[in-house]
Parts: structure tokens; sequence; C-alpha cells
């Protein structure tokens, strides 16, 4: 009885942490809302932001998760997306609730356990056609994980001028796992089915609230973990031969990711010219030699990349670091949290994780050991802003980007003083080979 009432105590306390009023106004702590120490371009824009849940449909596609004798079967895969938009509504504080689960079907070390929070949006809001269309973002959370990983992220940059898409990759959410082939094998390509979903939606004359208000010409990809792992694939970088051979593993010897492998004629068509600039945060697969020196050359669009440098799952030096340091034909950037480990992109940990009787991996499944993870959502919002409103909106932003390697050598512009600390933004031009 004492183990229940504990767990009852620390989950109140989590929710208030998570969400609190101060008496006498309303001051309800919100992801992704700024710290008094957030820097400059981490606030929310002006727009105020709606949110719609739609769902795609990919007509017969290899059933990765189902393979006899070698071979995938085929199957529909449906796509759960989220998006955010900006809105009409006036109700500039509106919160929605966001719906999701901690845990691992099957797994009785780590039950399903249901959970909610809130956003800073209008549920089905009327779209504000008024500034738009509006460059598109694509999301790609991690493996496990869902279209709710970074809502943070999301609702902020639909605040200032974006369609924001986050996908639901099957056999890759806590809700619903697969086999880790699938991940491999399906992460760019579901990326690039919900860009072109997009962009018919979001044409004149469309039945869907999307028309006009999108404008997918104009495109960046945003992944965490094996998210990132796809963007790069999506965006040039080809699979090494080695990918192909753990993919065969895994699978009893399918090779049908050869069609994204670094040389193969029908991978090099495939590139998409709307695509204009990726973000990869902490992107797993380096280590595993998902890439090669050759492959990493394909990136030749703008790319900022997220790390920690004590990351214990993509890896650091021969990870995260060695995939900026392989590109070499594209601008690029690489912001990186000193001690920080793997969760450089989600959510602050929900307070379901914070219960004593659940797995520990479910709360670190978002927290990290060192950094205020409400202080890397604040920093993440502030680069991206930059990164993204040079790259898709032409915006002044250059002087957020331009500074010294080492945050301490002197403060960075957009940070409060002596704020800019544990932080290294490493900068690169592109090499044109």
């Amino acid at each position: 009885m004492r183990n229940i009432y504990l767990s009852l105590y620390l989950i109140l306390i989590g929710s208030l942490l998570g969400n609190f009023e101060v008496k006498g106004q309303e001051s309800t702590f919100v992801y992704g809302d700024a710290l008094p120490d957030a820097p400059e371009l981490a606030l929310r824009g002006d727009l105020t932001v709606g949110v719609r849940t739609l769902e795609f449909v990919n007509k017969d596609q290899l059933d990765i998760n189902n393979i006899q004798g070698g071979t995938p079967l085929i199957y529909d895969r449906t796509m759960v997306v989220e998006v955010w938009y900006p809105a009409k509504s006036t109700e500039v504080d509106s919160l929605t609730i966001y719906d999701d689960v901690l845990g691992v079907p099957g797994n009785p070390n780590r039950p399903v356990v249901p959970f909610s929070f809130s956003g800073r949006a209008s549920r089905d809001a009327e779209p504000d056609l008024a500034d738009g269309p509006y460059p598109l973002l694509i999301v790609s959370h991690g493996y496990l994980g869902s279209r709710f990983l970074m809502t943070y992220l999301t609702e902020n940059l639909a605040s200032k001028g974006y369609v924001v898409v986050a996908i639901d990759h099957p056999e890759s959410t806590h809700r619903n796992p697969g086999k880790f082939s699938s991940t491999l094998y399906y992460r760019a390509l579901d990326d690039l089915f919900v860009l072109n979903q997009m962009a018919a939606l979001g044409m004149q004359g469309t039945d869907s609230f999307l028309s006009g208000l999108v404008n997918a010409d104009i495109t960046a990809l945003i992944g965490y973990s094996m998210g990132g792992y796809g963007v790069l694939n999506a965006a040039g970088a080809g699979y090494s031969s080695q990918t192909m051979q753990m993919f065969g593993q895994l699978t009893g010897g399918s090779k049908v990711i050869e069609s994204r492998v670094s040389g193969n004629a029908a991978y090099q068509t495939s590139m998409d010219e709307r695509i204009k600039a990726i973000v990869a945060l902490a992107p797993w697969g380096m280590q595993r030699g998902a890439w090669d020196a050759e492959g990493l050359k394909g990136i030749r669009i703008p790319t900022f990349i997220v790390a920690g440098d004590q990351d214990d799952v993509s890896g650091y030096e021969d990870g995260v670091k060695a995939i900026y340091e392989g590109i070499s034909n594209a601008e690029k950037y690489m912001l990186v949290y000193q001690n920080a480990r793997h969760n450089v992109a989600p959510n602050p940990p929900p307070s379901a994780s914070y219960a004593p009787d659940l797995d520990l991996n479910e709360y670190y499944h978002y927290a990290e050991p060192v950094w205020d993870q409400r202080r890397i959502n604040n920093i993440n919002q502030h680069f991206l802003t930059a990164f993204l409103g040079i790259k898709l909106k032409g915006l002044d932003y250059g002087s957020f980007l331009d500074l010294t390697k080492e945050s301490t050598e002197e403060s960075w512009k957009g940070f409060k003083p002596r704020t800019s600390i544990g932080l290294q933004l490493w900068r690169g031009e592109p090499e044109n080979d």
C-alpha cells in the first residue's frame, strides 16, 4: 500500500512540474514554453496554431515485417500523421491534449502505460491562408517513438509560419512495434511518401484544409535517431553495402534495401528537389556502417546536425560526429551538447514515467542525466528557427549561426549573458567534389 501511495505522489508531483499555475495569474507550463533563460529565437512566433490528425495509406508495399523465405509479402502501409499549421483561432493559448503510451507491447518488464499531456494548439481550427502557402516540415521520430515525441518543436515552428507534419511510422511506435528491419527499410521512403501526400492535398482546388496552405516545393526534413537515419538517406546519403548485408541478415536474405544503396541508379534518380534542407538529431547508423565516405558525399543540401558528445546509442566520435565530418558537399552545422547522451531531441519526460514501479528506461527514453530537457528544447527551437528561417524563408538570421565554435569564448548571439555554456557549434562549407 505504501508503494501505491508513493507512486501516486510522484505522478502528482510530475504533473505539477509539467503543468503548474501561479496564484492570480494563468501560468501553465506546457512543453516548449520559453524558460526565463531561453535564447531569443526560442520564443513562439506571432501565429496561432491549429492541429489535425490525418491518415495516409501507401498501397501495395513490401511487408518487411512479414517475410517468407527471404521474400516480403505485400500490404497496405497505413500511416497516422499529426499536422500543425497557422490558424485563424483567436485563442492564442488554446490547449489541446495529446495521447501517447510508454512501454513495449508484449514485454512484461515494460508494460504499456497510457499518458496524456497538453499542447498549445487549437484542434481542427480554421487555417490561416493570409500569408500562405507555408513551407513544409516533415518530422520523423526514433525507434520506438511517436508523432508526439517533439511537440515542443512542431508547435513552435508552426507558430512561425510552417506547416509541420509528424509521422507515426508503422512498426516503429510504442503502440505498434515491429521488426527493426522494417524501420531500416522504410524510414526514408515514409518521408518521401508523406511529402507527396502533403503536396497533393496542398494543391489549389482540393477539398482538403491544406489546399493553398502548404508549399511542398519548399520542404525540410527533421529526424531524430532512426528518423535522422532516414532523413540522411532521403537527402542523398546512400546506404553502404554493409547496410545491405545487415538488412539481409535480419530478413533471411532479402536485398530490397539495395534500392537505397549508394551508387544504385534508381536511388540516384530518387532525389527530390523539393527538399531544400535537413535536420538530423542524434542520427543513428554510422557506428553500424550504415554509410561510408562515398555515400555521405551524396548530401548536397544544407544540413544541421544535433549531437550529444556522450551519445551511447548513436555514438559520437565514430557516430554522429563522423557523419558530420563525412558530409563534404554541403553547407553543414553541428550543434553539440557537451556531456549529453542520446536524448537531445524529445519532449521532457512525461509525469507517468516517474512512477517507481516502471522500468527506468521509460524515464530515460526522454531525459538526459545532466541537462534539463526543457533547456535543450529551448535551444533546439532557437537554432532550428535560425537555420530553417535562412534556408526556407530567406530570413536574415545568419548572425545567429555565425558564432565561435566554443560557447564559452564569448556569449553567443541570442543567448542571455552567461547562459551560452556547455555547447559547441561546428560549421563547414561544401568542397563540391
